[in-house]
């Protein structure tokens, strides 16, 4: 995950300090001062355009003080509709998004309010849900509280150009999108309407192709039985693909009573369990099963340890991890995972990350010396040990459930043969398949830490890994990420089969028993997968046999000479992807929705968060003119792709012709986001050379330049805007949830008019 393994480890030991208990304030961080949006007239202007579409004008009056009416009022002032219909579910899974988009506009109390939370709900929400506090920058910025005020003369004077802009660009505004968001999970809950063809069938035992949700809640998914992460029409798609498992995030002290040794655990334990026996039994009708993520034991706050100071390992800002070489501690960990699989018999397996991640045994932050028993055995012991103690209480429960070690994290210990080796020898052992593999781009030369499509594997590390496995007889499991990555989440996959299809053939050659096809991103039906699953059933096939017959049936004979185009095009541009910092830190994920600044904000980007005008990160591996040459050259690559997609489109078979119109703005979408990715990076080396200039001359050409980049992103932005209308996929990963939604690209045209405004006053 980074120019090396290492840099981006070390990044998150330093941003992954856990967060309070949950009784404790919520966190601040530095706590600096928020960004303002001068782009709107005031806060509050920007308070509702973003909230509206997402959240009912009558519970942003309640944030505000005021009436729903005045709320209205300004957002027609704006041109935004007076009715808008607020998407079912918005609060349900759309809570991260409305939180992120409010960070810098509302303090905490006025965000609980905003989204329905208590303190201790929005606590849990921060350090639970996949480091949502670190994903929005290990801070909050300092809001005053917002009020409503009648708006002035100039206020309203400034709201009308605004509307006169949006309806100059956009027209009248509709009072929802053309495809509400999240409808795309009513299209794939939708079913043939007959019993897949798998689901009579058992998988073998040593069939293993497991994936997550598209659209799965991270963190506490069991609670509420109502979100369904796999729903009947998501499962039959993906067995029809050839997935044979799925995962869930889960915390083992909410699936499992504590006992006497911990009598806090296991608060609400029965109905969580109960949601995951109906899951199971679902998945089991097609064929596949139910796999646990565990990242256990979990670290608890002091005062967990007041009467347990034997059990106190080693610190992680105020919380400390329950420390393995304690007996009370593993016995916990292997009673609770008995009893989950005797209560839930059919569960699949689990897989365990034992290092990096949430603060867990006293080694998997590399602080093993801290703790006063963990500093007189090694890294490889104590990471062996709670392997295997997970292992035992698994078995324990069920001896036919598979429990697969991942060595992530492991590579920063340099002893991952000596856990290898340490291991039971009825677990499975999985590795990041593209680890360390060798890349150079724009002259700059790298090997690839993990989350990489555009660099292909099996690479060297993860080859020496599987050896080590086998020879120790345990099975194999390759890590990757066949549908999306970092690169690019926000789309359900980069049309890339070229590049899908070389990693997946190499994985032939390596005999591994089974692949892990994605993490949190990455769990769309698609044809990305369908590659996998051919070379998985016909190893011995050719790529280009392969890709012609996905072709073929996905569109029909006379588009697939067009597709294939299409695609060698795609994968051709994407082997540019400027592989580093920025798979963490970059704009890709929002593209045009990403905000210009005219002056520098001096905030950090964030993990796959906010990437704010923070080049700094953006390019750590490379020069910045390195880095906006390599994303011009995937846009204008990818851009001679679309032509022969478009192609494909035409020659589509009438009834195919709807998903190759789908797939075609999924490969248009992609070309918007790098071609913007571009347009940033050079935005801001213009105007950081326009603040550094007193040279009336160049200052003039820098504001043409300046003036050219604004204008090709605006077109961007309102090109993406009307394919993000008409398709609720595009801005949404599992995890973040929706990274953008349509009127972000609205706000975007406004904000650049408002530089450009500024420019031409100068």
């Amino acid at each position: 995950m980074k120019k090396s393994v290492s840099f981006f480890l070390s990044l998150l030991l330093l941003l992954l300090s856990p967060l309070s208990g949950v009784s404790e304030p919520l966190p601040v961080g530095s706590n600096p001062v928020a960004l303002e949006t001068p782009h709107f007239p005031n806060r509050l202007h920007a308070f509702v355009w973003r909230n509206w579409y997402l959240v009912s004008p009558q519970r942003l009056a309640e944030v505000v003080n005021t009436s729903p009416e005045k709320i209205t009022d300004i957002a027609t002032s704006m041109g935004l509709p007076a009715d808008p219909v607020i998407p079912s579910g918005m609060m349900k899974q759309g809570y991260i998004t409305i939180i992120r988009r409010n960070w810098h506009i509302l303090p905490y109390a006025q965000l609980l309010t905003l989204i329905g939370m208590t303190e201790e709900k929005l606590g849990v929400t921060l350090r639970e849900d996949d480091f949502l506090y670190i994903k929005l920058g290990s801070l909050k910025p300092k809001c005053e509280p917002l009020q409503y005020e009648e708006p002035t003369a100039q206020v309203r004077k400034r709201a009308a150009a605004i509307k006169q802009l949006v309806q100059r660009d956009f027209g009248e505004l509709p009072n929802q999108d053309a495809e509400p968001r999240f409808d795309f999970i009513r299209q794939l809950k939708e079913t043939k309407g007959e019993k897949s063809a798998t689901a009579a069938s058992t998988p073998s035992k040593d069939e293993l192709r497991f994936i997550y949700s598209y659209f799965g809640v991270f963190g506490d998914p069991l609670i509420d039985s109502s979100l369904d992460p796999y729903p009947d029409g998501l499962l039959e798609k993906l067995s029809d693909m050839g997935v044979t498992g799925v995962w869930m995030h889960v915390v083992l002290r909410q699936l499992s009573p504590g006992g006497a040794a911990f009598p806090e655990f296991g608060e609400g334990h029965e109905k969580r369990l109960e949601t995951l026996r109906a899951l199971v039994q679902k998945a089991k009708r097609y064929g596949i099963g139910i796999y646990l993520y565990m990242n256990e034991p979990r670290a608890m706050p002091a005062s967990f340890f007041e009467n347990r100071p034997e059990m106190r390992g080693v610190p992680g800002a105020d919380h400390f991890a329950m420390c393995t070489s304690n007996g009370t501690v593993r016995q916990w960990v292997e009673d609770s995972l008995a009893y989950v699989f005797t209560e839930v018999p059919d569960l699949g397996g689990v897989f365990t990350i034992t290092a990096s991640e949430n603060l867990t045994n006293c080694a998997s932050k590399f602080t093993r010396d801290q703790c006063p028993r963990c500093k007189e055995r090694t890294d490889a012991e104590v990471i062996a040990e709670i392997n295997t103690v997970i292992e035992k209480g698994v078995h324990r429960g069920n001896p036919s459930a598979k429990v697969i070690v991942w060595d992530w994290g492991w590579n920063g210990h340099q002893v991952s043969p000596e856990i290898i080796k340490l291991l039971p020898q009825d677990v499975w052992f999985m590795s990041v398949s593209e680890w360390a593999q060798p890349f150079e781009r724009g002259g700059i030369k790298g090997k690839i830490g993990e989350y990489s499509i555009s660099v292909v594997g099996p690479g060297p590390r993860a080859k020496a890994q599987w050896k080590t496995a086998r020879e120790h007889g345990l099975k194999t499991v390759a890590k990757v990420q066949f549908n999306n990555t970092w690169e690019l989440s926000t789309v359900p996959f980069i049309p890339v089969l070229e590049l899908v299809a070389r990693h997946a053939k190499g994985l032939t050659n390596e005999n591994v028993t089974g692949t892990m096809l994605s993490w949190s991103l990455g769990g769309y039906p698609s044809p990305n997968l369908k590659v996998a699953q051919e070379f998985s059933l016909h190893p011995e096939a050719d790529i280009d046999t392969v890709l012609n017959e996905i072709a073929s049936d996905r569109y029909g004979d006379a588009a697939t000479p067009h597709a294939r185009k299409a695609w060698a095009a795609f994968s051709n541009a994407f082997e540019n992807f400027p592989y580093g910092s920025i798979l963490y830190q970059g704009p890709q994920q929002l593209g045009p929705a990403n905000l210009f600044y005219e002056n520098p904000t001096g905030f950090t980007s964030t993990m796959v968060g906010i990437p704010y005008d923070d080049l700094k990160s953006w390019s750590r591996n490379y020069p910045p003119e390195i880095l906006a040459t390599l994303f011009e050259k995937i846009a204008s690559g990818w851009r001679g792709g679309l032509d022969h997609m478009k192609e494909a489109v035409t020659l589509a078979l009438p009834d195919k012709k709807a998903e190759a119109e789908a797939d075609f703005r999924v490969a248009q979408v992609v070309y918007l986001h790098f071609a913007s990715c571009a347009n940033q990076v050079r935005f801001v080396m213009n105007r950081d050379q326009l603040l550094k200039t007193e040279v009336p001359d160049e200052k003039q050409k820098l504001l043409k330049e300046r003036a050219k980049i604004i204008e090709e992103e605006m077109a961007l932005a309102r090109s993406l805007y009307a394919v993000a209308q008409q398709d609720s996929r595009f801005g949404f990963e599992a995890s973040n949830q929706y990274s953008y939604v349509p009127h972000d690209l609205i706000e975007k045209v406004i904000n650049c008019e408002s530089i450009l405004r500024g420019d031409q006053r100068d």
